[in-house]
């Protein structure tokens, strides 16, 4: 009798722990990974107004989105002015020496960060409201310079990295002029 009354006890324990862990799995994520990273996100506010909001593609340009990130994060767009813009192509910004060089200085559009980022070509369209980064001739010379699409530009595709889009605010991109200061870029968390 103490031997089934043992039995069953086990049985039952083994049950028990059973359903523990069929409910442990089912409450784990697929993979068991915690939820996903949120996509980074950075506002962009002109000093004239208006807000532009960027969503980052960190999967498809992994050091880009770094890169952006943290001089974002260490204010070196904010005081900026917009260098370059092309209707119906982009608009660019990104220079550190528009903060204090005259807009018709030969020198604007030349400056950069003091590094360079290597090239993440991806499968992403270079389509309005894109965020591509600037570069020279060579492949790897990307740094700090931006620009935001106004219109498809199918020759950029696989050719200059596509890193993030705007999710907001193409209204307040399309109004932006050359010598149009940005007030700031702040990562949203």
């Amino acid at each position: 009798m103490v031997g089934a009354l043992s039995r069953h006890r086990g049985v039952r324990l083994l049950r028990a722990l059973l359903v523990v862990g069929v409910v442990a799995l089912a409450s784990t994520p697929v993979g068991g990974q915690d939820k996903p990273a949120k996509t980074p996100t950075a506002v962009i506010t002109l000093a004239k107004g208006g807000e532009i909001v960027l969503e980052l593609f960190p999967k498809d340009a992994p050091k880009h989105v770094e890169n952006f990130l943290t001089l974002a994060k260490k204010g070196f767009y904010d005081g900026q002015r917009v260098h370059r813009v092309e209707p119906g192509f982009v608009v660019q910004f990104g220079d550190p020496q528009t903060k204090t060089l005259p807009m018709d200085d030969d020198r604007i559009g030349t400056g950069g960060p003091g590094h360079r980022v290597k090239a993440e070509f991806n499968s992403r369209k270079f389509e309005r409201g894109v965020l591509g980064m600037a570069r020279g001739s060579h492949p790897d010379s990307a740094g700090s310079q931006v620009y935001l699409m106004l219109g498809a530009a199918p020759h950029l595709n696989g050719q200059y990295t596509a890193f993030g889009q705007v999710t907001k605010g193409m209204d307040v991109v399309d109004t932006i002029r050359v010598g149009d200061r940005i007030k700031s870029i702040k990562v949203v968390p």
